[in-house]
């Protein structure tokens, strides 16, 4: 199904809930339009997910919503693949064979690992402490050219760049070495109630993350409650962080430069402002919200396309996996 001119983009997302406005602006909103300029693969990486603790029952309902809301958000599983993680086993083989080519020194820089050791100090398993190595192999299964990353993924694929650059050495070429696929817009919001951090959905204050699956009453409630500053001037500059984070997003989702945002609320003051950024945010996903409610009532549709989504990536990457094998030297099946 793939263009062999095109160069193969890699992403994963975790089925922690719904995605936030952050994960939607940052990441997912740009994988739509991605799929007619390169091969893409999306896939819901589950076994990440297990590194903290799980309801099982929770965790199964949170990975067909994400898969449900992939698609809602533009994924075509006829111009891409899009799986489920568990689904493919060639990951976890994979990952195995590239954790013998990674250091512990390594793993052990890692930040995320240190601040999720952190947070969950009751359950600091080994799994926490290698996932970056089942990343690596997510990525390097599929021989991907890109990588849609924030900046707090750099590391991460950092390390992927060096563990396949590392076995290529030791056995001659064999992964491509994956560069990163930054975007220039909106790539990271801040939270509405603490806008010096990013937005997220462990936030302990309710108001300080939209969903994409808020209703449009909602999001504009929340909007209205962000935390900004006294100067009642929507100008984007150092030292308005809140106002700063609310051009970002009205920019993000309008498509209008800052400059001209800053001209269209010259001598308003935050209040329109605020509620113009809600309804600006609610009706750019009105059609997402309309969408995944129709998919996730589609389970038979669902299953599906994820079964084929799995087949497609399997026989991509059992390629790969195989090619690894033989070069370090297991005896073919």
């Amino acid at each position: 199904m793939f263009d062999k001119d095109k160069k193969l983009i890699f992403s994963g997302i975790q089925p922690t809930g719904v995605f936030t406005l952050g994960n939607y602006i940052g990441a997912v909103r740009n994988w739509g339009p991605l799929q007619d300029e390169y091969n893409c693969i999306y896939c819901i990486v589950d076994l990440h997910a297990i590194t903290v603790k799980q309801e099982p029952a929770v965790l199964r309902k949170n990975t067909l919503g994400a898969y449900a809301l992939l698609l809602a958000c533009g994924i075509d599983p006829e111009k891409s693949i899009a799986f489920i993680q568990s689904h493919n086993p060639n990951h976890a083989e994979l990952s195995w064979v590239l954790s013998c080519s990674t250091q512990f020194g390594e793993l052990s820089r890692m930040t995320q690992f240190k601040d999720k050791s952190a947070k969950h100090a009751d359950n600091i398993n080994a799994g926490l402490f290698t996932y970056p190595v089942l990343m690596a192999a997510d990525i390097l299964a599929y021989n991907a050219d890109l990588v849609p990353i924030g900046a707090d993924q750099k590391q991460h694929l950092e390390l992927a760049r060096n563990i396949a650059v590392r076995f290529n050495q030791k056995y001659s070429e064999t992964f491509t070495v994956p560069e990163p696929y930054i975007p220039t817009v909106g790539a990271r919001v801040m939270s509405l109630q603490d806008p010096e951090k990013k937005m997220s959905k462990s936030d302990a204050n309710p108001n300080a993350c939209v969903y994409i699956l808020d209703d449009k009453d909602t999001i504009i409630r929340k909007f209205k409650r962000a935390v900004t500053d006294s100067e009642a001037e929507v100008v984007y500059r150092e030292g308005k962080a809140g106002i700063n984070n609310l051009i970002t997003i009205y920019s993000a989702v309008t498509g209008k430069a800052v400059a001209e945002v800053e001209r269209e609320f010259e001598g308003k003051g935050y209040g329109d402002f605020k509620l113009a950024v809600g309804e600006a945010v609610a009706d750019s996903l009105e059609n997402v919200r309309t969408e995944y409610a129709r998919l996730i009532a589609d389970k038979a549709y669902l299953e599906q396309c994820y079964k084929q989504g799995a087949e497609q990536a399997y026989s991509i990457s059992r390629r790969v996996v195989s090619k690894a094998y033989k070069k370090v030297g297991f005896i073919q099946r």
